[in-house]
């Protein structure tokens, strides 16, 4: 395997004809599960569904985000390794990992301040920052194909 175009790993799952695309599945899985818990979230945390307890919603749906995150990170860095440098060389991939840095950053200011039991207007511009953040890593990381 040559180390410029990726691991062995990456060569198994292009040299399968299901594997890469099933991963791809995965990926998107993961993905659809902590865009979908999240903004579920983030809508509370903007008022709508206001029957609902925010602090309930949020021990349901903020670890459902979490594995999410978890499977698309897993199955991301597996995506990776079948084509490293062309990946590191992607302008729409570099932005999509400061991206992710940044929208990781905003949770763990969210949930640093208290956010979660304050509900708040700060609580809901951290909010509303995640989504712009989270919906642009979802729009690069559809862009990457195409650069």
């Amino acid at each position: 395997m040559n180390p410029e175009t990726g691991t062995a790993l990456g060569a198994g799952l292009l040299q399968s004809a299901w594997a890469y695309p099933a991963l791809e599945v995965v990926h998107l899985l993961g993905v659809a599960m902590l865009l979908g818990n999240l903004v579920l979230f983030e809508l509370r945390l903007f008022g709508l569904g206001r029957t609902l307890v925010t602090t309930e919603l949020a021990r349901l749906a903020l670890p459902l985000a979490g594995a999410g995150f978890g499977l698309a990170a897993l199955s991301g860095l597996t995506l990776f390794s079948t084509q490293p440098q062309d990946m590191l060389n992607n302008p729409a991939f570099k932005l999509k990992m400061l991206l992710i840095t940044l929208a990781g950053s905003n949770a763990v200011w969210f949930h640093a301040r208290g956010s979660l039991r304050r509900d708040d207007t700060t609580g809901r511009m951290i909010a509303a920052i995640s989504l712009v953040l989270w919906l642009s890593v979802l729009t690069c990381g559809r862009i990457i194909g195409y650069l």
